[in-house]
């Protein structure tokens, strides 16, 4: 499945953070270490957002195709710093086409977000759900995919003023129970917080003395983002895997991991296979 990273911390220049590292977002479109139930490579697709002081709303760059083969972003990252972002690699379901706009991060007001996973029987598996929606959210949804749906029904309950841990905590916990095999690791972003579940997906999260970073695989961290105690090289050790079922809340001081709430259809016999 696709593959996305959060980062909060010193400013850092785009390509230092997704194209150099070893084994960065660039190296997991080809080279995943932990795809899941489908999939082997991200190259349908790629996209960044990313928060600046002067603007109100995060500037975001997205493309179809590979990362790697980009000139205009591999030209742009250089020029680009943000001590906010998300960044997101596609694979693209079965079900769904490969297309610019329905790359993630998908975006509203300050809020960037991203889905590592899939809803099986979309649309039909989210009509009911999505019945609850204004028809013009619907309508304006970025792309015809399963992650812009699962978008609309989260940033739904941002627009009604849910606070937004809670919004992402019930947006999973109504679509897994309307559609038990979905598998729902997501990234919320408004440039002073991340929020991300685990659900049967991998993710890891890094906290250094300068910076916290989410990402579905651990990657080698830029020297802007490495705290005093941190080598210059690779240090792999100092990314943790979050257990699947959890939700994480990190801002630029502290992380906090909490178990997702049971759901009564999670230990179904069909829940079983995700």
């Amino acid at each position: 499945m696709c593959r996305h990273v959060g980062y909060l911390g010193p400013p850092v220049r785009l390509d230092e953070l997704l194209l150099r590292p070893s084994h960065g977002l660039l190296e997991q479109t080809w080279a995943p270490n932990d795809m899941r139930l489908g999939g082997t490579i991200n190259v349908d697709g790629f996209g960044v957002g990313w928060y600046r002081a002067d603007r109100a709303e995060p500037s975001r760059y997205r493309a179809v195709g590979p990362m790697w083969a980009d000139e205009n972003f591999a030209a742009l990252a250089p020029e680009v710093s943000a001590d906010a972002l998300v960044g997101a690699i596609r694979s693209a379901t079965r079900s769904t086409s490969a297309e610019r706009t329905a790359c993630a991060p998908f975006r509203s007001g300050r809020w960037l977000f991203s889905h590592n996973g899939a809803v099986p029987g979309w649309p039909e598996s989210l009509a009911e759900l999505a019945e609850k929606l204004d028809p013009v959210r619907l309508l304006a949804s970025e792309a015809p995919v399963d992650s812009a749906t699962v978008w609309a029904l989260l940033s739904h309950r941002l627009s009604e003023g849910q606070p937004p841990v809670d919004a992402v905590r019930d947006t999973l916990v109504e679509v897994v129970r309307a559609v038990p095999e979905a598998r729902m690791n997501m990234l919320l972003s408004d440039g002073q917080l991340l929020i991300a579940t685990t659900w049967t997906h991998s993710l890891s999260v890094c906290r250094t003395d300068r910076a916290v970073v989410l990402a579905s695989e651990p990657f080698e961290l830029p020297a802007a983002a490495r705290g005093p105690r941190e080598g210059s090289g690779w240090e792999e050790s100092s990314w943790h895997a979050v257990p699947d079922g959890y939700l994480v809340v990190a801002d630029r001081e502290e992380t906090t991991l909490s178990p997702l709430p049971d759901i009564e259809l999670r230990d179904s016999p069909t829940a079983e296979s995700r």
